[in-house]
């Protein structure tokens, strides 16, 4: 097997992983305050890291591997922050559907860094899945978007600059410096950020303790590693268009766990969402290479 098919593979073991830990996480979210969940996470996931990779002797202790770091960690950081905040406002399937906005934002941003001139496909896709989020988002016939709703869309242009800036660096840092970097930085985040936005609390009850050790050690540590060593070796908008598997295990593992499904117009939008990713990814007319 091919080091590209190898990558994408793996990619896709993530969005497993990832789609399956929405429940998961929002039934913990019951028992615990979200920043502290994100701070003992990301702590879990950093120390897990760090034992690791010790004595690798691959590691490049210089600004820019610094920089680099802190930086995606940061958009890491606020991808998890409004996507853990909201989830506590809207069901985990509309969660998940949103957050795979990111699909169609990740080669839209990336037009914009790269400074290249949208495809019609592009921007009919990018169309079709507003549309789509619209449908599902929006309650009653002239209803707003939900605080829910709005804080995972935020969420998804984080995780969308995520993408694009792993993408663009991965070859340049180490991906044991970029494993370890993103979630320590994440960590520190969370905790300066957790005692000024929240009063922390947490009933450590069996779903709280899972959901930390396997969005910890499974969907940060392992998932964010195979991330930044996958995305050397695939591009990021076949990154994102993989990421798309994610909310539909979410919506499936939610449906068959809770019973919590979507209704026929967010199932409607859904599938405009999925529709508009999927113009995104194979570009039918008159496609030319894409930088990222």
């Amino acid at each position: 097997m091919s080091r590209e098919r190898a990558a994408e593979a793996l990619l896709a073991w993530n969005t497993l992983v990832w789609g399956a830990t929405f429940v998961m996480v929002k039934s913990a979210l019951a028992g615990i305050s979200p920043l502290y969940f994100l701070a003992l996470r990301f702590s879990l996931a950093t120390l897990a890291l760090l034992l690791l990779f010790r004595g690798k002797g691959r590691w490049r202790r210089d600004w820019k591997s610094v920089g680099v770091g802190a930086l995606i960690g940061s958009f890491l950081f606020a991808g998890y922050v409004t996507q853990t905040l909201g989830l506590r406002l809207t069901s985990a399937p509309k969660s998940a559907f949103i957050t795979g906005l990111l699909s169609v934002l990740v080669p839209m941003l990336a037009a914009v860094v790269y400074k290249t001139k949208p495809q019609a496909a592009e921007v009919v896709g990018l169309l079709t899945a507003t549309v789509g989020m619209g449908l599902m988002t929006l309650q009653g016939s002239f209803g707003g978007i939900s605080r829910g709703d709005l804080l995972t869309l935020v969420c998804a242009f984080a995780f969308a600059a995520h993408v694009v800036a792993l993408g663009h660096y991965s070859r340049e840092v180490s991906f044991e410096v970029l494993s370890v970097m993103q979630v320590a930085v994440s960590a520190a985040w969370s905790w300066s950020l957790l005692w000024v936005l929240e009063k922390p609390r947490a009933d450590w009850r069996p779903a709280v303790v899972c959901a930390i050790l396997v969005t910890g050690l499974l969907a940060t540590a392992l998932a964010f590693t195979i991330q930044a060593w996958a995305q050397r070796y695939t591009t990021s908008t076949r990154a994102a268009l993989i990421f798309l598997l994610e909310p539909v295990v979410a919506w499936v593992t939610s449906y068959f766990l809770t019973g919590e499904g979507l209704s026929g117009r967010a199932a409607l939008g859904a599938g405009l969402i999925l529709g508009g990713v999927a113009l995104v990814e194979v570009k039918p007319w008159a496609p030319r290479p894409h930088p990222l």
